[in-house]
């Protein structure tokens, strides 16, 4: 291509999330030429790397002559600088779309199928619709037992890999999700890592919820690790609590994801594929789920919940993983508070023995501790509960949590919300109900996670008398704007907390 071909590179400092995106002038000699058009799938090729992305048309106002723009994900996945000279052509053809066309017609892929599939997609050649229709018909026409651990071993390959060799043994946790302050994780590792066992554990932040685990870390500590740190805070603690996003476990996951929250898609083949390749790629031996089970959350019932974890029994089996299934309680949110810091709060109430701790979340934590435990062990289920709580009251769990913080760059002071409301009851009764859906949304309208002092503070919980005008909870919020858009809702949703009339005596 001769030199007066090449465009200039220049960073348009738009968020496309993942999808990579570039701007051309639609006046442009090289779109003319080549016959490009907005939506055109083109490739983008510098020196070193390639990317195929889907084109924008921009006014003459927009861009100077000579320059093509990028999203930010295009221009941090090419690595470019500005100014950078790079060659735009049709994008070739991606030969694993043959195989997508297979599983759209209801056929089951092998190996080497998915893994082209999976292949091409961390390599940006699927654009956001093909990647719809992958996901769509996985969810339609259903995933096999050697489909899911074929995807999961494809999505591992997309990444690091976490090498342990001073460690035989690797654990690790993961909740299912949907269940707001059930942030049980920085208890568990610390529990669990204080009794010895070695737990290098990466979480997400949040991307629909209030608060993920390394939301909550974040408030607390540094979570944002690179991997040369992160292996040796596990080497130094034997645990860690960090943010994933730099180590980069299986991201073809984190593409994949957005792709099915944005279709509101759930298939159990990919969930599964979607946990378990984060596992292996952490390095983990040996896995603890918990799988909350309510009208609220991910699992509505207890055969969902059943199927499901027969599901990851028989996929962890094929990649060699010790694995366990907890069926847990998600009819209400566990905890007092929802957003990073009123979560952060409740995790060190519970870490100091403290009166105000809630009870729901000690309880929980010391049960998936102590099912670690016994998969360590092989000891009994009630002598490792035992053994779990004692860790917990003695002061143990908190001088290891305090352990990994240190390593992980020393603990810091959260700050309070700016803005408060209690949200009052409407009558008196008992509290007969909470959708754990709505009041995720709600703490999210306030603020959380992006703002991690917003949020909620519950105030009562299922089974507890209410009076009429009583405070269910405090609304939390950094700006006027959020509090009063979040106070809205409540308004308008009542059904977030349900309260029962009480019967009169004789009734």
């Amino acid at each position: 291509m001769a030199r007066d071909q090449y465009l200039r590179a220049h960073l348009m400092g738009i968020n496309t999330h993942e999808e990579p995106i570039v701007f051309m002038r639609d006046d442009c000699a090289i779109c003319r030429a080549e016959g490009f058009t907005a939506n055109t799938r083109l490739q983008v090729r510098t020196a070193g790397r390639n990317l195929i992305a889907t084109l924008h048309t921009v006014s003459a106002e927009v861009l100077p002559g000579g320059v093509i723009g990028f999203s930010d994900g295009a221009w941090e996945f090419l690595g470019l600088t500005p100014g950078q000279e790079v060659e735009v052509r049709h994008a070739p053809l991606v030969h694993s779309l043959s195989a997508l066309r297979k599983k759209i017609y209801g056929n089951e892929l092998n190996a080497t199928e998915i893994s082209g599939i999976i292949r091409d997609i961390s390599n940006r050649l699927y654009s956001d619709i093909e990647i719809a229709a992958f996901l769509t018909a996985c969810a339609t026409g259903g995933v096999s037992r050697r489909e899911t651990s074929a995807l999961t071993n494809a999505m591992v390959r997309s990444g690091n890999r976490l090498q342990w060799p001073e460690f035989p043994r690797i654990f690790d946790k993961h909740c299912i999700g949907g269940l707001p302050g059930n942030r049980t994780t920085p208890i568990v590792i610390s529990i669990a890592s204080a009794a010895g066992l070695v737990i290098p554990k990466t979480s997400s932040h949040a991307i629909t919820s209030p608060a993920g685990t390394a939301d909550t870390m974040a408030v607390l500590t540094e979570v944002d690790l690179s991997l040369r740190q992160l292996q040796q805070v596990v080497i130094d603690t034997g645990a860690c609590l960090a943010a994933g996003g730099r180590v980069g476990l299986s991201p073809t996951d984190d593409i994949l994801i957005r792709i099915e929250r944005a279709l509101n898609l759930d298939s159990e083949g990919q969930l599964v594929a979607s946990v378990l390749s984060k596992k292996v790629a952490a390095g983990s031996t040996h896995v603890l789920i918990d799988m909350p089970v309510g009208p609220t959350v991910k699992l509505r019932d207890q055969e969902q919940a059943q199927r499901l974890s027969l599901l990851f029994s028989e996929v962890a089996e094929d990649l060699g993983l010790h694995l366990r299934c907890i069926i847990t309680d998600g009819t209400q949110p566990i905890g007092y508070g929802i957003g990073p810091v009123e979560e952060a709060r409740d995790v060190l109430a519970v870490l100091h023995n403290r009166a105000e701790a809630p009870g729901d979340l000690v309880d929980r934590s010391v049960l998936l501790a102590s099912r670690l435990l016994a998969m360590a062990t092989g000891d009994d289920d009630q002598g490792c509960e035992l053994r779990a709580r004692e860790l917990l009251e003695s002061g143990r769990a908190l001088r290891q949590f305090e352990r990994i913080c240190a390593a992980q760059g020393g603990m810091k002071e959260f700050r309070e919300a700016r803005h408060r409301a209690p949200l009052r009851a409407g009558r008196s009764g008992v509290l007969a109900a909470m959708d754990n859906r709505r009041l995720a949304q709600l703490a999210k309208l306030a603020g959380a996670p992006s703002s991690p002092a917003a949020g909620l503070r519950l105030h009562v919980k299922i089974g507890e008398p209410v009076t009429e005008g009583q405070p269910m909870a405090t609304l939390l919020a950094d700006s006027p704007g959020e509090l009063a858009y979040a106070q809205e809702y409540y308004r308008r949703n009542h059904k977030l907390f349900y309260v029962a009339e009480v019967a009169e005596k004789g009734a």
